[in-house]
């Protein structure tokens, strides 16, 4: 017997052959888009975003091509509470957040799947690059697409009531089988940018909402080497855009090394003051097997995956030892553990060393 499943369906390619794959299977199943702004206008136009009108209406094409119901769910004042409003808040303080990861977490595994399962739904489908087996989350086939980083957060009883169909699939296959399935998408490019801002421009975003806050630029010795009108406009790793008034005695570049809201202060250095080798992270989300064998962790979407152990502290908090050092960790990003491709969990970096 089929379940009935709810497919969200951004109007992308990969949420489309998702839903397709799921009906051809024989379950009961329903497209749904979210509308995630009050004004769509506001955010992208064009095929690089995944919240705009031509979204929801390749959306609503896809779904008919399917034969399936089609609806879309009002979701813009969740979004901007759980997603704008995190992601403003979090680089004031001092931090660097994945406004997708928090969509994953709290939009699309949170309000959508409890509503979902409100309405007699068994599970909601997604196009996301990623396996999952029993319950176990794993990578992609596909490593370059790879999505398992931005699920991490999800937890084992919002991945029981979830379908990856894309898993075993590479981006190639699910275009091929778009274009052979007769949907329009096949060939839409892929979206890249926050979608919430328009222009791409991240600091005159902040800037709009967090107002001018100028603030020095120290080097490690302390000696102010620039200005600038807000900390929240910088992350760890960052090299260019500093606006350093002061060049080095060996004309190296500098690069953030860390951000101080409280003083309003960024300080800059040399690229290997950036290497660490243990993070210590915040609020995990066990929801893999037991860690065994080889592990690693993963700090950033599509970032380098590094070999390591860590240990779960009295506190709850989780000490990572990587094997070899890492540059650019940022406060405010996940770090996900791996057993081999099975996601052991994620937790939220707080320092590293």
């Amino acid at each position: 017997m089929g379940l009935r499943v709810l497919a969200a369906m951004s109007g992308g390619v990969d949420s489309a052959v998702a839903a397709a794959r799921i009906a051809e299977a024989g379950h009961d199943v329903t497209g749904v888009h979210l509308a995630l702004s009050a004004n769509p206008q506001s955010h992208r136009t064009g095929a690089r975003g995944c919240c705009t009108i031509e979204d929801s209406r390749d959306a609503r094409r896809a779904a008919d091509v399917i034969g399936i119901p089609f609806y879309i769910w009002d979701m813009a004042e969740r979004f901007q509470r759980d997603v704008i409003e995190d992601f403003v808040a979090e680089y004031a303080a001092g931090r660097t957040p994945n406004p997708c990861l928090r969509c994953n977490e709290k939009i699309k595994f949170e309000a959508v799947l409890d509503r979902a399962l409100a309405l007699g739904f068994d599970a909601v489908a997604t196009g996301h690059h990623a396996r999952l087996t029993d319950g176990v989350l794993s990578r992609s086939v596909d490593q370059g697409k790879d999505q398992s980083y931005v699920l991490g957060v999800l937890t084992r009883e919002q991945l029981s009531h979830a379908i990856f169909p894309l898993g075993d699939s590479t981006k190639a296959e699910v275009r091929e089988e778009a274009a052979r399935r007769g949907l329009t998408v096949a060939d839409k490019p892929d979206s890249h940018d926050i979608c919430f801002i328009a222009d791409g421009d991240t600091r005159g975003f902040l800037a709009k909402r967090l107002g001018q806050e100028p603030g020095s630029i120290v080097d490690q010795e302390g000696e102010v080497v620039g200005a600038h009108e807000g900390a929240y406009a910088f992350t760890v790793g960052q090299r260019k855009g500093l606006h350093i008034d002061r060049p080095t005695a060996d004309g190296r570049p500098r690069y953030v090394l860390s951000i101080e809201p409280v003083s309003n202060t960024v300080t800059v250095g040399p690229r290997e003051a950036l290497r660490v080798s243990e993070i210590t992270c915040t609020r995990p989300v066990w929801n893999g097997p037991e860690a065994t064998g080889e592990l690693s962790v993963q700090l950033r979407a599509h970032g380098e995956v590094y070999g390591c152990r860590f240990e779960v502290r009295d506190d709850n908090t989780v000490v990572i030892t990587l094997d070899q050092p890492a540059t650019g960790v940022a406060a405010g990003q996940a770090a996900v553990l791996y057993s081999g491709d099975t996601v052991i969990g994620s937790a939220t970096i707080a320092t590293a060393a």
